[in-house]
């Protein structure tokens, strides 16, 4: 036994480390050094299975008790192609530490079943709504298949007249049990009974109607409550509108997906809207009510004169409601933009001409501290303006 290393010197451990720090120490070492990640590495296969020996004494309180005591001494005599002697490695024992880190290397084939009632599977499926049916909420039908019990065989599966059997392979448990020799020694898996598929039944004389599956697929129409405020990727989920259950468990639930389309004009935040309002010079310059859409409709916001654009408002409560309480809303920022004409016509292009005539002269005027005398005529000019940009 001289050439085996010290089982906690393979952990990296002290003696007196307790099974949360042995658990951690072996998980990082199985990780690092499984088959699955080091294929054809002998090297990594070796210290894997040193690692799963280590462990399988070290987390067994009597084992780890002859160790201390004995040493590999302890085991010697018995030790066979890949235990440490004398002792069975069960990896049922092992369950939570092996399918956490495996997944189904370990798990798929040692993973208990039960033939008791068991809850059916979720289904998923998805619903388109429009921008405001997902802020104000509405209520939509969707269609799908879902599987609804025979109404022959009352959902038995068997013949009318007969019953299901009890399973003669597995006794009715369900599952059945296999030992083999693997290089980590002795393996129990517990696996599904292959002839009733861990149900504990078989059934002889199978329904007609169902074909022995107790359930026949029906197309039907569901109605589903969109909630206001919803976002799009949410999920509603409906009880009991999932797949049958096993052996008399409860239905699975149905799980829909909200699609909701863009909008043309808003964007959502959480539960604020952004958009973006055009203005037109003369409103900007001139100040005054504007008109700005909102999820709501339309309002008045009334803007100071010398408007600039890029001005960001805020329209309290005129956001999206959000799913706690439809009453409580968000807000709606909308960003102000002065829009440029691209065209102009003769009687435009004149106007604009005055106007920055105007504003020049002005502007003079300003800088040499003389009076402005025709102010009457200079405010005739901005209403011109005014009206031909309007």
């Amino acid at each position: 036994m001289a050439d085996k290393r010290d089982y906690y010197e393979v952990l990296g451990v002290d003696k007196n480390a307790d099974d949360a720090a042995l658990k951690r120490a072996y998980r990082v070492l199985a990780k690092k050094y499984h088959p699955d990640t080091n294929p054809g590495n002998a090297e990594a296969e070796a210290k894997f299975k040193e690692a799963s020996e280590a462990y399988a004494v070290l987390s067994d309180p009597d084992k780890r008790r002859q160790y201390d005591q004995f040493g590999h001494a302890a085991f010697d005599g018995g030790a066979g192609g890949g235990g440490a002697g004398g002792f069975e490695f069960n990896f049922d024992d092992m369950g939570d530490l092996f399918g956490g880190m495996f997944g189904d290397f370990f798990g798929g084939g040692r993973r208990r079943q039960n033939n008791g009632p068991q809850k059916g599977a979720n289904l998923r499926t998805s619903v388109r709504v429009t921008f405001e049916e997902a802020v104000f909420g509405c209520d939509k039908e969707i269609e799908l298949t879902l599987k609804e019990e025979c109404g022959t065989c009352k959902g038995s599966g068997a013949k009318p007249g007969t019953t299901p059997e009890t399973c003669s392979k597995c006794g009715g448990k369900g599952q059945v049990v296999y030992t083999q020799q693997s290089l980590f020694g002795m393996v129990r898996n517990v696996q599904a009974c292959p002839d009733c598929n861990g149900t504990g039944k078989v059934i002889k004389d199978k329904c007609t109607e169902c074909y022995g599956t107790g359930y026949k697929s029906v197309r039907k129409r569901i109605s589903v409550t969109v909630p206001a405020g919803i976002e799009g990727g949410q999920q509603i989920r409906i009880r009991d509108k999932g797949e049958p259950g096993i052996n008399g468990g409860p239905r699975g639930d149905l799980l829909v997906e909200v699609v909701v389309s863009r909008h043309p004009v808003f964007e959502r935040r959480d539960y604020n809207l952004y958009s973006n309002s055009h203005i037109s010079f003369a409103q900007a310059a001139l100040g005054g009510d504007i008109r700005i859409k909102t999820i709501d409709g339309d309002v008045l916001f009334n803007i100071k004169p010398g408007t600039q654009t890029d001005t960001k408002i805020r329209l309290k409560g005129k956001g999206v409601p959000t799913l706690r309480n439809k009453q409580v809303r968000g807000d709606h920022y909308v960003t102000l933009v002065v829009k440029v004409p691209e065209k102009l016509n003769s009687e435009q292009k004149e106007a604009l001409r005055a106007f920055d005539d105007a504003m020049g002269g002005t502007l003079n005027e300003n800088s040499e501290g003389k009076e402005n005398k025709d102010s009457k005529k200079k405010k005739g000019i901005f209403d011109k303006v005014k009206d031909v940009f309007d």
